[in-house]
């Protein structure tokens, strides 16, 4: 149940940010009224323009872009060692779920104070996995109007890119599918066991990032490029699945290891009990 939530959670902030970037068609300046279009948006768009050495506006996306992951780092941090928390616990979350497997009431409601319980005394947080996202929502959505809204950037050109338009060549979205992808598919990796949920969204978030990439500005592609390369990398070298399974796997290999070693002790004991 918990997986369906989080699946229609994502899907409902997708659709929120396709509907809301659609809001507001006039431009935003430093005259413009109320708090999200004056101090967010317009105050995105300057942060943009600072850093677009050259007057490129594309360069300014790229390296706002970089400077929000690493202000993320910590939170993205936090989610991995969570998220590696919560599958450590997932044998003792399916014991529960044995012992309390009944449908009434009062079962459910002692499955989920005993599931709270042991999520609180292994300091996990089932919906820690949402939280990048949650802080995400709001950084999309000012990105995409100042870049669509702000003179200068929604006349801004990056390459092949008139930054506020769609890609012409899909090329922009199609990368940060691919990279959204490799993303998911390196976070599903790291876990002990098969999630149903994580291989839907391994195939689910590429592909809703490719179908608002093409219809949405190609500066927020961009946006989506970069990002979702840096996770990569940051997933590579801070939570590197490839190092976690060698690490599992010499864990289990000394637990096997110890477990000969002592039916072999006890090997001898039997047979004299025996005699």
């Amino acid at each position: 149940m918990k997986n369906k939530k989080k699946i229609l959670l994502v899907v409902a902030m997708m659709t929120t940010l396709l509907v809301l970037t659609g809001c507001g068609t006039g431009d935003i300046t430093a005259q413009s009224t109320g708090i999200w279009e004056r101090y967010i948006v317009f105050n995105f768009g300057r942060a943009i323009k600072a850093l677009s050495f050259g007057s490129n506006a594309g360069i300014g996306i790229i390296l706002f872009t970089i400077i929000v992951r690493v202000i993320l780092l910590p939170l993205m941090h936090y989610q991995n060692k969570s998220m590696r928390k919560t599958q450590e616990i997932q044998p003792k979350i399916k014991a529960l779920q044995v012992k309390y497997a009944s449908k009434d009431p009062d079962t459910k409601r002692k499955l989920q104070e005993e599931q709270q319980r042991l999520y609180n005394e292994h300091g996990v947080n089932p919906f820690a996995g949402c939280l990048p996202l949650l802080v995400q929502m709001p950084i999309l959505m000012a990105l995409w109007q100042s870049i669509s809204r702000i003179q200068g950037l929604s006349s801004g050109r990056f390459l092949w890119l008139e930054l506020g338009s769609p890609d012409p060549y899909f090329i922009l979205p199609i990368l940060a599918a691919i990279f959204t992808f490799i993303s998911t598919k390196l976070s599903s990796m790291s876990q002990i066991e098969s999630n149903p949920t994580m291989k839907m969204m391994t195939y689910f978030m590429p592909a809703m990032i490719l179908f608002m990439g093409i219809n949405l500005a190609s500066g927020l592609s961009l946006y989506w490029v970069v990002s979702n390369a840096f996770q990569v990398g940051q997933t590579l070298v801070i939570n590197n699945p490839f190092k976690i399974k060698r690490e599992r796997e010499a864990v289990a290999k000394q637990q096997r290891d110890l477990e000969r070693a002592l039916q072999k002790a006890q090997s001898p004991k039997k047979k004299r009990n025996k005699k």
